[in-house]
C-alpha cells in the first residue's frame, strides 16, 4: 500500500516530537488516512473485507512501532542535546552570592544593648499597639494634655492607641516587678507626622527606668555619661537643660558634645558644639503611686532615646527617610 512506504519515510525523516505527533494524527487519528481505509470496510464484498483489513492492520501494526522507535531516538537525541547544554565545569571558580549585613539602627541598638546589659539593666518587651492607660493615663498625662490629640497619636479606638513612646514599659514593669528595677525598652513608635528629613510617622525609642531605694539624679548622670562615653569616647560630655515632661519630675532635655568639633562648634552642631539626644528625669512620684510603689521609700529616673537621632549622629547621616526606603546602595555602607 502507499500509505505504507509513505507513512514510513515520513516517520523516519521527522525531526521532532512535534512531527511525529502531527505524522501519527495524519495516519492513525480519527479522520487519519489509514483509519478512513477501515471505516469503509463496510462496503467491500465479504471475500475482499478479509484480505484488505488484514493489510490494513499490518500497515497500522507498523507505522505505530515505527513511531515508538522513532520517539524514543527523539527522546535521546533531546536529553543529549540538554546534557550537553546544561553540563557544568566544576573546575570554575563559583559565584559568590552577595552578604548582607545589619541594618544600621540595628548596629547600633545592640550595641547600646551590650552597654546597658552591661550595667546590670534587662532588655523589656511590650505591645505596639496599646491602651490608652498605658500610654498616657498612667504616665501622668490627663485627657486634655496636648500629646493626647489626634493630630499626634493614632487612635484605633478611644481606648487604644499606636504606643507614641516605649514609655507604656515603666508601667507594665512596675506593675510586675517590685523594685529594684533596672530595665531598658527599646521598640517601634508611632506619631501622626509628616514624612520629611527630620520626621518619620514610625521610628525607634529606647525607654530606661531605674527604680530602687535612694536613686538621685547624679545616678542618672551619671548613667548616661558612661553610656556616651562607650558611643562617642572618653572625652565625650553631656550637659543637663530644664525642660518638662508629665511623668518625670524634675525634668531634663540631654546633650552631648559634638563629636565633631568637639565642643568647639561646627555644621553638625549648628555651631552650638553641643547635640541634643534624648529626654530625662526622676520618676514622677504619681506614676509610682499609680504602680503602687511609695514614692516615700522608692525613688528612680527615666530616660528615652530616640535612636534614629544617635544613628544619625553616629555617621552623619542627615536624611531620616534613608532608613526606611531599602535602597541597597544606602545599607551596603554599613
Amino acid at each position: 500500500m502507499q500509505i505504507k512506504e509513505k507513512g514510513v519515510a515520513e516517520i523516519r525523516s521527522a525531526q521532532s516530537l512535534k512531527d511525529l505527533e502531527a505524522i501519527k494524527v495524519k495516519y492513525l487519528g480519527k479522520k487519519g488516512e489509514l483509519t478512513q481505509i477501515l471505516k469503509g470496510m463496510g462496503k467491500l464484498t465479504a471475500e475482499e473485507r478479509p484480505v484488505i483489513g488484514l493489510v490494513a492492520n499490518e500497515v497500522r501494526a507498523l507505522l505505530e512501532e515505527t513511531i515508538a522507535k522513532e520517539v524514543s531516538i527523539l527522546e535521546e537525541k533531546a536529553m543529549l542535546e540538554k546534557l550537553e547544554q546544561e553540563k557544568i565545569d566544576v573546575s570554575m571558580p563559583g559565584k559568590m552570592p552577595r552578604k548582607g549585613g545589619l541594618h544600621p539602627l540595628t548596629k547600633v541598638l545592640h550595641e547600646l544593648e551590650d552597654i546597658f546589659i552591661g550595667m546590670g539593666f534587662s532588655i523589656a518587651e511590650g505591645p505596639e499597639v496599646e491602651y490608652d492607660y498605658y500610654n498616657f493615663e498612667a504616665l501622668n498625662l490627663p485627657k486634655d494634655h496636648p500629646a493626647r490629640d489626634t493630630q499626634d497619636t493614632f487612635y484605633i479606638s478611644d481606648n487604644i492607641v499606636l504606643r507614641t513612646q516605649t514609655s507604656p514599659m515603666q508601667i507594665r514593669t512596675m506593675e510586675k516587678q517590685r523594685p529594684p528595677i533596672r530595665v531598658i525598652a527599646p521598640g517601634k513608635v508611632f506619631r501622626s507626622d509628616s514624612v520629611d528629613a527630620t520626621h518619620s510617622p514610625v521610628f525607634h525609642q529606647i525607654e530606661g527606668l531605674v527604680v530602687d531605694k535612694g536613686i538621685t539624679m547624679g545616678d542618672l548622670k551619671g548613667t548616661l555619661e558612661l553610656v556616651v562615653k562607650k558611643l562617642y569616647g572618653e572625652d565625650a560630655k553631656i550637659r543637663f537643660r530644664p525642660h518638662h515632661f508629665p511623668f518625670t519630675e524634675p525634668s531634663a532635655e540631654v546633650d552631648v558634645s559634638c563629636f565633631v568639633c568637639k565642643g568647639e562648634g561646627c555644621r553638625v552642631c549648628k555651631g552650638e558644639g553641643w547635640i541634643e539626644i534624648l529626654g530625662a528625669g526622676m520618676v514622677h512620684p504619681q506614676v509610682l503611686r499609680n504602680c503602687n510603689i511609695d514614692p516615700e521609700v522608692y525613688s528612680g529616673f527615666a530616660f528615652g532615646i530616640g535612636l534614629e537621632r544617635l544613628v544619625m549622629r553616629s555617621y552623619d547621616i542627615d536624611d531620616l527617610r534613608l532608613f526606611f526606603e531599602n535602597d541597597v546602595r544606602f545599607l551596603k555602607q554599613f
